[in-house]
C-alpha cells in the first residue's frame, strides 16, 4: 500500500520541477501556445491550480464541492471554463498555484482514515486523489515542455502514473462503450534507472512491455501508440493500447501520430 505522505512528498517533488521550469519566463512566454488546442502555458499552470482548488474542496466542503458542480453554466466546458476562471498575470498565477498546492496537500493529510472524496463522477480516497494530481501535474508538464521544446528526464514518481494507468484498465474500456474485458493484463515496463515495474498477474496472456515513460505517455494520451516502443500481445493487450486513459472521465481527443493535438 502507497504510504500518503510519501506519495504527497513526490507529488510536491513533482509540482516543484514543473515550477522550475516556468518561474524563470519572461511574462510573454506564459502566452506561448502548448499542444492542447486554445491553451497557452498559462492555461496548463491555471488549470493545475484550478483543480487543486476543487480538490481541497472535495477535502474539506463536500456541499461547496458539489455546488461547484452544479453551479457550473456548462458541465461540458467545466474543465475550460475552470482554467479561465483562474488565469491571472504570471506572477499572480504562480503565487496562486504554489499557495493552493501547498493547501491542497495540508487537507489531503488531515482526511481521516477510511474517508472518501467526493469527485467527478466517482469517490477518491486521499491517496488516490494525491496520485491523481501527481499524475496530472506530469502530463501539463510535458504540454510546458514540449511548448519550450524541453525534454524533461523520467523520474522514479513516473511509478505512480504506471500504477494509475494500469489500475484504469476497465475505465479506459468504459469510457470508450467498450465492454470491459475479464482477462487480466500483465503490464512489465523497464523504469527510468532500468529495474522492472510490473503490474497484474504473471501468467496472464494478454502482456504489454516496453519502457515507463513511453506507457506513461500513453496512458496520459500525450503520444499516439505508433510513435512509442510499447508492445501488446494478446487481443486485450492491443485493444486497450488504443483506448488507454488514465484520467477520469470521456475519452479525450488523442494525440495523433507524429503530431497533432492532445486531450486536456
Amino acid at each position: 500500500m502507497v504510504d500518503l505522505t510519501a506519495l504527497l512528498a513526490d507529488l510536491a517533488a513533482e509540482s516543484e520541477q514543473l515550477d522550475a521550469l516556468v518561474a524563470p519566463l519572461p511574462p510573454e512566454a506564459w502566452e506561448r501556445p502548448t499542444p492542447a488546442p486554445g491553451w497557452s502555458i498559462a492555461h496548463q499552470i491555471a488549470h493545475l491550480a484550478w483543480t487543486d482548488h476543487v480538490a481541497h474542496l472535495a477535502a474539506t466542503d463536500a456541499a461547496a464541492f458539489f455546488a461547484s458542480v452544479t453551479s457550473a453554466p456548462d458541465p461540458s466546458r467545466l474543465v475550460d471554463d475552470g482554467a479561465e476562471s483562474f488565469l491571472a498575470p504570471a506572477a499572480a498565477l504562480l503565487a496562486r498555484w504554489r499557495a493552493g498546492r501547498a493547501t491542497l496537500a495540508t487537507a489531503l493529510a488531515a482526511v481521516p482514515a477510511g474517508e472518501k472524496l467526493p469527485w467527478y463522477g466517482t469517490r477518491m480516497s486521499p491517496t488516490s486523489m494525491a496520485t491523481a494530481r501527481l499524475m496530472e501535474t506530469w502530463a501539463h508538464g510535458e504540454d510546458v515542455a514540449d511548448a519550450l521544446g524541453v525534454r524533461r528526464a523520467p523520474t522514479s514518481r513516473l511509478r505512480h502514473v504506471a500504477h494509475l494507468g494500469f489500475r484504469t484498465l476497465g475505465h479506459s474500456f468504459a469510457a470508450h462503450g467498450r465492454p470491459v474485458p475479464a482477462a487480466p493484463v500483465r503490464v512489465e515496463l523497464t523504469a527510468p534507472q532500468g529495474d522492472t515495474w510490473a503490474f497484474g498477474p504473471a501468467d496472464a496472456a494478454d502482456r504489454v512491455t516496453g519502457p515507463a515513460l513511453d506507457f506513461c505517455l500513453l496512458v496520459i494520451q500525450r503520444r499516439h501508440r505508433a510513435d512509442l516502443a510499447l508492445v501488446a500481445t494478446g487481443p486485450v493487450a492491443d485493444e486497450w493500447l488504443d483506448i488507454a486513459q488514465a484520467f477520469a472521465g470521456p475519452p479525450g481527443g488523442k494525440r495523433e501520430a507524429a503530431g497533432g493535438g492532445v486531450t486536456r
